[in-house]
């Protein structure tokens, strides 16, 4: 039998202006566009975009 490959995976968000990373989980069988949130970046010290990162 084959596995199933699991709806939640751990995905890394990028900051566009600093190497900042979060980390979260993603649910791909709603959402199989890459994530794109505008979050607080603790290095820039301000709300910047992060986008989901390979």
């Amino acid at each position: 039998m084959s596995k199933k490959k699991k709806a939640r995976a751990m995905i890394k968000l990028k900051s566009q202006e600093s190497p900042y990373i979060y980390t979260t989980y993603k649910n791909h069988t709603n959402s199989k566009e890459r994530l794109e949130l505008m979050k607080y970046d603790p290095t820039l010290r301000r709300h910047v975009a992060f986008k989901e990162a390979k």
